[in-house]
């Protein structure tokens, strides 16, 4: 990442003053209502980016998933200079019950995680636990979203509140300096470990981004996710769902082949026009995270990625692909 990025997102996690929320404080969420009887000191969560949010907030999480990328303590480069403890790490999906107690929480945050209504339970005997709002996805809530639920769950609302504020701020200015983007059709594209084409619906925080900037969802792909799922499988006789007017390519294991070896790749018009972003490590990891702390690295390589895919100029771009692309 960037030095001087990164100077920036820690100057806005030390600079907001902290606020002082009134306890014991009730959170409604889909499994029921938390009481949360005081301030917590020691924040848990079990969703793989929920520890950002946390660190933004000027808090160490007791616990942190190792999401993916293979990153020190599951922390990727904006976020891991903030982290001072030794958390306790989770593997990815896995809800280790005892570990968790282990780390004697305040309270467990699950706002970006699959979770059945008994882990629900299990998990309330260690701390209250904070799950997703009623009749909202697993995976569906926003990254504002969470970082709002986040600051009102460990005391730390009015910050939240100043930092979302302060990167919706920039997501508007850019789409207001850019209004030709505005009603643009745009999907961010992917191919999982089986060489499946995919990719995601409005409920997913990377596509919620594309449109904050103007770029609109086609009702065709949030038709194949009427359960919110974010992600949608699509067929190779189905490609022409791809035919938008921008398509990103997202692989965050920086390995290419599995995109450039779809049979089907040259029949996709962004590709045969140039209309395409090929985002690799970083850029994949800062989308997957909508964090406080990586969406302000992912906003800034956003927009000179889609002026120059976006520009007319099929030869321009600025992304991650290969000289070979």
């Amino acid at each position: 990442m960037n030095k001087s990025v990164l100077a920036v997102i820690i100057a806005c996690v030390t600079a907001v003053p902290a606020f002082a929320q009134e306890f014991p404080l009730e959170i409604s969420h889909k499994f029921g209502t938390t009481i949360i009887p005081e301030r917590p000191a020691r924040v848990a969560t079990v969703d793989g980016n929920g520890a950002d949010n946390i660190l933004a907030l000027g808090l160490q999480p007791v616990t942190i998933e190792d999401w993916y990328g293979g990153q020190p303590f599951g922390l990727w480069p904006w976020a891991a200079p903030l982290l001072t403890t030794k958390p306790v790490l989770l593997q990815r999906g896995v809800l280790d019950f005892e570990a968790i107690a282990a780390a004697d929480p305040d309270v467990i945050l699950s706002l970006y995680n699959a979770m059945t209504p008994e882990e629900y339970g299990q998990l309330s005997e260690i701390a209250p636990v904070v799950a997703v709002p009623e009749g909202r996805g697993d995976w569906s809530l926003t990254w504002n979203e969470r970082a709002l639920i986040t600051g009102r769950a460990t005391g730390n609302e009015a910050q939240s509140i100043e930092m979302v504020a302060a990167i919706e701020d920039k997501i508007a200015t850019i789409a207001a300096e850019n209004p030709q983007w505005a009603g643009k059709t745009a999907l961010i594209g992917w191919v999982d470990r089986e060489g499946q084409l995919g990719v995601y619906s409005s409920h997913d925080a990377r596509q919620q981004l594309l449109e904050a900037l103007g770029f609109v969802t086609p009702q065709a792909i949030n038709g194949l996710d009427p359960n919110g799922s974010a992600g949608v499988r699509v067929s190779e006789e189905r490609v022409d769902l791809l035919d938008v007017d921008l398509l990103i390519w997202i692989r965050g294991d920086g390995n290419l082949d599995p995109i450039r070896g779809l049979e089907v790749l040259d029949y996709i018009k962004p590709h045969q026009e140039g209309r395409e972003i090929i985002f690799t490590v970083d850029v994949t990891g800062a989308f997957s995270y909508g964090s406080l702390l990586s969406m302000p690295y992912a906003v800034d390589r956003m927009e000179m990625a889609i002026t120059a895919a976006m520009d007319g100029d099929p030869t321009t771009h600025a992304d991650d692909r290969p000289d070979n692309w």
